[in-house]
């Protein structure tokens, strides 16, 4: 009878372990994929999804913000997907967000690795790019020129201005936080700034970047020698002035001289 009680015990004991303890620890099942819809930079009151993507099928997805000890969220879907609804959000809802996924079996407490974060931006004005030339802003003769805008945040459109135009002379959409604008070197010569906006969201508009001004090799000291060469004709101008004033005020007083 006791030996009979033992063999019960032990195989509940079993059954228990078997439904507590993962059969693979969770370190060998990759990160899920966190991203969001409409876009990552969003203006105040836009609804955003945050859409956790697992490499199978899980049984719970749980979201996870900088700054908070525990989930905020959680899902309990049998997919590779699980959404997380922000609706109009704040300010204050921008922040880092990360996701884990877990599946049955595993004990409490138990998830996946982390997803990479994920930085939720909620604002009305973006902050200016960078223009910087490369490989600078001097460019040789026959040579060509690239003017790279640099942002924050990946997944922008950028716009190149060219001062004296309205409309922008390039115009792309980047996976990286930054865009290249090739530009021929004849005809590179010129003032130029940038911008950038989510491609969902146009008119959150980050400021216009610091002016660059890209010149030709040669064209500095030429016109260094223009501006010399017109200064020395005003002056000679002048002295002619003043030489013209100084015989017509002679000739004027030479009657009365000789009267005298």
């Amino acid at each position: 009878m006791a030996l009979v009680l033992l063999l019960q015990l032990l195989s509940l004991w079993r059954l228990c372990h078997m439904y507590t303890t993962p059969t693979v620890p969770p370190a060998l099942y990759p990160k899920p994929r966190l991203g969001a819809q409409p876009a990552a930079v969003v203006t105040p009151g836009v609804n955003v999804t945050l859409r956790c993507r697992a490499p199978l099928p899980a049984w719970r997805f749980e979201l996870f913000k900088s700054g908070e000890i525990e989930s905020i969220l959680q899902r309990d879907v049998f997919l590779e997907l699980a959404e997380f609804f922000l609706e109009e959000v704040t300010t204050e809802q921008g922040g880092s967000y990360r996701c884990c996924y877990k599946k049955r079996g595993w004990r409490p407490g138990v998830c996946s690795q982390l997803s990479d974060a994920l930085e939720l931006l909620v604002t009305d004005e973006l902050p200016a790019p960078t223009l910087v030339a490369l490989p600078g802003p001097v460019v040789a003769p026959g040579a060509n020129v690239s003017l790279r805008c640099a942002g924050r945040w990946r997944g922008m459109s950028f716009a190149l201005y060219r001062e004296g135009e309205a409309a922008p002379v390039q115009y792309r959409d980047s996976p990286q936080p930054w865009a290249d604008f090739p530009l021929l070197g004849a005809s590179a010569a010129g003032t130029y700034s940038c911008y950038y906006h989510t491609p969902s969201s146009p008119y959150v508009l980050s400021r216009r970047s610091e002016p660059l001004v890209i010149s030709l090799e040669g064209s500095g000291s030429l016109d260094y020698t223009r501006g010399n060469l017109i200064r020395l004709g005003l002056a000679g101008l002048v002295l002619i002035s003043l030489g013209t004033l100084v015989v017509f005020d002679w000739r004027s007083q030479s009657p009365a001289l000789g009267n005298v």
